[in-house]
């Protein structure tokens, strides 16, 4: 799991979950004196609203954090956790609205409206909701959480960033392209000439340089035919190329693909 993947909509979801926690063990009912239950006094309520929209944001922050899709009877994680996160917030619309249900007996006669726990529910579930609908929709609720952390150095074709960026840990020399290994008894240099033959660029002026992307993007096939690999943030990528408005990129194990939307990508 790569929690640099994570988005700040998925730290608005988290956020939200915590308060729906919080909000499940405060009172259900204004009520004057003790006694006045919480939602784990009433096992419908607190399994629908509370566990119900906490569990849609676990399955929402682990579909993200996941490096491939994972699907539940046919459903991706992340798609089943809106749906729970959006019954959390229908099922606290209504239950503050009658917030007595099933305790309307015992408090019959007395003047009781929707305490603590259920406002605060409602807010954590239409936040939670909010989130999880709109996050890939705007922009900037699918930046990245954690800020990807920058190289020492830009560095040239060829060399890995210090401190571990890039393939890890691979030693890379000075003159070695990005992931080769040299071998004993080699000339300076040999090892880049057997590992691969160094891109042309498109244009004369241009220069391969490292990249981090803001978030998770897709990186296609050179033809344009398929994806071919998964870009996600926190992750320092080479760029070889560029090809009007993309790049084309070089992962950790070598593959080489074409990265169609360059747009708010950090430069090494």
């Amino acid at each position: 799991m790569n929690i640099r993947s994570l988005t700040r909509g998925d730290g608005v979801v988290i956020g939200a979950a915590v308060l729906l926690f919080i909000a499940s063990f405060l009172d259900t009912f204004d009520k004057s004196g003790n006694g006045a239950p919480n939602a784990w006094d009433n096992l419908g309520l607190v399994m629908s609203m509370y566990v119900g929209g906490i569990a849609g944001a676990v399955l929402i922050v682990v579909a993200r954090a996941l490096p491939q899709p994972r699907k539940v009877i046919g459903l991706e994680l992340g798609q089943v956790g809106v749906v729970l996160a959006v019954f959390a917030a229908w099922t606290s619309f209504w239950t503050i609205v009658d917030p007595l249900g099933s305790f309307s007996d015992s408090f019959q006669s007395l003047d009781v409206g929707a305490g603590s726990g259920l406002v605060l529910g409602l807010i954590a579930a239409l936040l939670l909701a909010a989130a999880a609908i709109a996050t890939p929709l705007v922009p900037a609720l699918q930046a990245a959480l954690i800020p990807a952390p920058k190289p020492a150095a830009p560095q040239p074709y060829g060399a890995q960033p210090p401190g571990g960026y890039g393939y890890p840990g691979a030693q890379q020399q000075p003159g070695q392209p990005y992931g080769a290994q040299p071998q004993p008894g080699q000339p300076y240099g040999q090892a880049a000439a057997q590992a691969a033959p160094a891109p042309q660029p498109a244009g004369g002026d241009f220069s391969p340089f490292w990249f981090a992307v803001p978030a998770t993007r897709p990186l296609f096939a050179e033809d344009g035919s398929a994806p071919i690999a998964e870009l996600a943030p926190g992750t320092w990528y080479l760029a070889v190329e560029q090809r009007g408005g993309a790049l084309v990129a070089q992962t950790q194990d070598g593959r080489r693909g074409v990265l169609q939307d360059t747009s708010g990508i950090q430069r090494g």
